[in-house]
């Protein structure tokens, strides 16, 4: 449960972030909310949303305090319809450069989509974009905990890549860059690269199948299909060169966020 609340010693309004009393109970899944604290509490990129605190209830229930943020997911814009390209591409390259930071620290999100792109507001008015819950993100120390088995698949279909489909164990920053391409291929055409009615539907063409076709410029249509290559090899190799492929076709910020993803 996320809910609004108000830091009495700093007289702010905070979003605290709680975890049900059955799900506290289960020790798994403590582990990984505890996790998903400490992973973005290390980050302090302005594109990921600031964590300034963890603990927990008299119930033994953790929480999280984070930063309130003011606006509406990329999910909720997007049921407005495609993006303009230069829009798209810019709340791309800005999730880009937290990326970025994450993937320097080791630490993978494995559950991009639109309803983790945050989209709030500079004090100038400028889109601000900022990712949010890195619940699942895999760290390097955490690799050989067992929230990372073989057997285990988390993330959200629809946005998984195929290794993902087979292994969380498989996933690392190419399964961020493949996310990040199907929220790019669906903020452009208003859809998703694999229409599917279930899991299993969904698993078989994301593995099998080529993307849908979709119309856009030659060069960024090329960009769009690199992130979803089948295999990781043959994608962007990290964010930074994906946003770098994608900065020629972005708006006034564009190649400024770039080459901040590069650093």
């Amino acid at each position: 449960v996320v809910a609004v609340a108000m830091h009495l010693q700093l007289d702010q309004r905070v979003a605290l972030k709680v975890l049900h009393e059955q799900a506290a109970a289960n020790p798994e899944t403590v582990h990984r909310f505890l996790r998903e604290a400490r992973a973005a509490a290390r980050l302090k990129s302005e594109h990921i949303c600031k964590v300034t605190d963890v603990a927990q209830l008299d119930n033994g229930a953790p929480y999280i305090v984070m930063e309130l943020l003011e606006g509406g997911d990329l999910a909720s814009v997007l049921t407005h319809g495609p993006l303009a390209p230069a829009v798209a591409i810019d709340y791309v390259l800005q999730a880009c450069v937290g990326l970025a930071e994450a993937h320097s620290l080791g630490i993978v999100h494995r559950d991009l989509k639109p309803a983790n792109l945050f989209v709030t507001r500079r004090l100038d008015g400028s889109a601000l974009v900022k990712i949010l819950d890195f619940g699942i993100a895999k760290t390097q120390a955490g690799a050989v905990s067992g929230l990372t088995q073989t057997s285990m698949v988390m993330g959200t279909p629809g946005y998984m890549a195929p290794e993902q489909l087979r292994s969380t164990k498989d996933a690392d920053a190419r399964a961020d860059v493949w996310a990040l391409g199907v929220i790019l291929y669906q903020a452009l055409s208003g859809r998703l690269p694999f229409p599917a009615n279930s899991i299993t539907e969904f698993a078989v063409k994301t593995a099998m199948e080529p993307p849908d076709p979709i119309e856009l410029p030659p060069d960024l249509r090329a960009v769009v299909l690199r992130c979803l290559e089948k295999e990781p090899a043959a994608r962007y190799p990290d964010v930074a060169s994906l946003a770098q492929a994608l900065a020629p076709f972005g708006g006034p910020t564009a190649r400024a966020n770039a080459h901040l993803a590069t650093q």
